[in-house]
């Protein structure tokens, strides 16, 4: 899928918008995907919304929720709705977002392309990925864990530092890549982020 800036900056608004509204109306209201969005923005597609405190550092980079949908299951404009809702106020690993810190956090929407699984023998895998380009997904039976392309190169990690900690997201011990019964999937992703509370809306390189 091709994304324009203002592809982006509609996309990031939305999921500001969203949450805005929602948590105006008492979590009661879900604002309506918008009609006039351009048609590439109702082809399905997965999408992850990140919302970012700031941190000791003075950067937006301390995380206060991130959900989304990792398959091409909604149209991209009604997922990123869906996700910014879900980032606010359904993250297990923090309470829910109130209207006051609003003004005090970015909005950041990562559109992913299908994962598809990383089918060389397992000791190749680390040559397959790509830090920088590669997001992760780590599978067996019913555990499950996702990390963002951005993850990596915000933390600095290699190949084999990546697969261990997207291992651990899925609640796995760090080297179960290895293992045949597990499944390891990559995708890319697309990011447009505020640079800072309302501020302008650019697309993150990675």
């Amino acid at each position: 899928m091709e994304l324009s800036e203002g592809d982006g900056e509609l996309l990031v608004g939305l999921a500001r918008r969203a949450v805005e509204e929602y948590l105006a109306s008492n979590m009661s209201f879900k604002l309506a995907p918008p009609k006039d969005a351009p048609k590439q923005l109702w082809e399905r597609a997965g999408v992850f919304v990140t919302i970012n405190g700031r941190s000791a550092k003075g950067a937006y980079d301390e995380l206060r929720g991130c959900i989304g949908f990792p398959y091409p299951i909604l149209p991209l404009v009604q997922a990123t709705i869906e996700a910014a809702i879900a980032a606010a106020t359904e993250d297990p690993r923090f309470y829910p977002l109130s209207v006051e810190e609003l003004g005090q956090v970015t909005f950041e929407v990562s559109v992913l392309t299908p994962p598809q699984e990383i089918t060389v023998p397992k000791e190749q895998i680390p040559s397959q990925i790509k830090v920088g380009r590669d997001g992760l997904i780590v599978q067996r039976y019913t555990r499950s864990g996702l990390l963002l392309p951005q993850v990596a190169v915000e933390y600095g990690w290699d190949p084999e530092e990546f697969l261990r900690e997207t291992c651990i997201k899925a609640g796995l011990d760090p080297s179960a890549w290895k293992d045949e019964r597990t499944k390891v999937l990559s995708f890319t992703a697309i990011v447009f982020a505020e640079k800072e509370p309302l501020g302008p809306i650019v697309r993150k390189p990675l």
